[in-house]
C-alpha cells in the first residue's frame, strides 16, 4: 500500500538520537535547513498497527507512505483455563487482541507494556494498568508490587526476556500461554521497488526479529535511514547497512515517532540538496 502525505504544519527540533555513517553510531548532528521534497516512508508492521503508528507523525514533511508487513499474526486455537483472579501480563497489543479473539473472558485485571497494549486490553474488556515500554518496564513494576494473585504471560510464539522464568525465580507465581504466531512473510513488490530506487528510504524497526528479518533482504541500492526501538534492534539490523541508525531514547511509539520524523527531514533536505546539484 503506498500513498502519497502531505507536511505537518508545525516544526520541532530533532530528538537526539546516534546516527551513524555505515561503520558506526555517533553523528548526533542535525540535518541542514534545505527545500524539502518527498522520501519514502516504509512501515513494516501489520497494517492495522503500520496505520495507528502513521497517525503520530502529524509534523512529518511530506513523503510517500508504504505499508509492507514482515510479520502476519496467527491466533492459536484456544486459551488454557484461567483461574478466576488470575492477573494476565500482556507485552504486545497482539496478545490483547488474541486473548479477546480466543474467546477471553472479560475484567480480569492486567498489566500491559505501552500505551497501544493497554488501549488493546480495553478494547477487549479487561483492567489493564500500563507499566511501560518494555518488557523490563513490566518485570521491574512486578517486582515492586509483589501482587499476591496467579500471574499468566499471554505471548507470541517468538518472544525475548524471560519474563515468566525471572518472575519464577523471584518468587512470584507465574505462567505463560501462546496465543498467537508471528509468521515472516517477505516485503512486498512495491517496498522492494523503492529499496532498489534512488530516492532515500526511513524504516522505522520495532523488534530485533523484524529488523534481522528487513536485513536479509539486502543489498538496498536507496539511501537508508533506520529508526531503530533499541540497541537491540540496531544490532540487528546492522546488516541492513543504513547510512544513518537512530535508537529512540525511551522503547514506546511516541519516542519512535519523534525519531522517524527526525529522519524524515534529514531524508528530505538530503533529496532537495541532491535535486539542486
Amino acid at each position: 500500500m503506498r500513498q502519497g502525505v502531505s507536511a505537518g504544519s508545525t516544526k520541532r527540533g530533532r530528538p537526539q538520537c546516534r546516527a551513524p555513517p555505515r561503520t558506526g553510531r555517533h553523528d548526533t548532528r542535525p540535518p541542514p535547513e534545505t527545500p524539502m521534497t518527498r522520501p519514502v516512508l516504509l512501515l513494516t508492521r501489520t497494517e492495522a498497527a503500520a496505520l495507528r503508528f502513521h497517525g503520530l507523525l502529524a509534523e512529518a514533511p511530506a513523503h510517500d507512505l508504504i505499508v509492507s508487513p514482515l510479520l502476519s499474526i496467527r491466533f492459536r486455537g484456544a486459551l488454557p483455563d484461567i483461574p478466576a483472579g488470575t492477573i494476565l501480563l500482556l507485552t504486545s497489543a497482539n496478545a490483547a487482541r488474541a486473548y479477546a479473539a480466543l474467546g477471553g473472558s472479560p475484567a480480569l485485571r492486567a498489566y500491559a507494556v505501552g500505551e497501544a497494549t493497554a488501549a488493546a486490553a480495553r478494547e477487549a474488556g479487561l483492567a489493564p494498568e500500563s507499566v511501560g515500554g518494555d518488557v523490563e518496564a513490566m518485570l521491574s513494576r512486578l517486582l515492586a508490587d509483589r501482587p499476591d494473585a496467579p500471574l499468566l504471560h499471554l505471548r507470541g510464539a517468538e518472544t525475548r526476556g524471560r519474563l515468566t522464568e525471572r518472575l519464577a525465580e523471584a518468587g512470584l507465581a507465574a505462567s505463560e500461554a501462546v496465543t498467537y504466531d508471528q509468521d515472516l512473510q517477505p516485503l512486498s513488490a512495491e517496498a522492494r521497488s523503492a529499496l532498489d530506487g534512488a530516492v532515500p528510504v526511513v524504516a522505522p524497526l520495532f523488534s530485533p526479529r523484524t529488523a534481522e528479518a528487513f536485513a536479509g533482504g539486502r543489498p538496498f541500492a536507496a539511501p537508508l535511514y533506520i529508526a531503530a526501538m533499541s540497541d537491540a534492534v540496531a544490532d540487528a539490523a546492522a546488516e541492513a547497512q543504513a547510512e544513518r541508525v537512530c535508537v529512540a531514547d525511551a522503547p514506546d511509539a511516541r519516542t519512535m515517532a519523534r525519531e522517524t520524523v527526525a529522519l524524515l527531514r534529514h531524508a528530505a533536505a538530503l533529496e532537495a540538496r541532491n535535486g539542486a546539484e
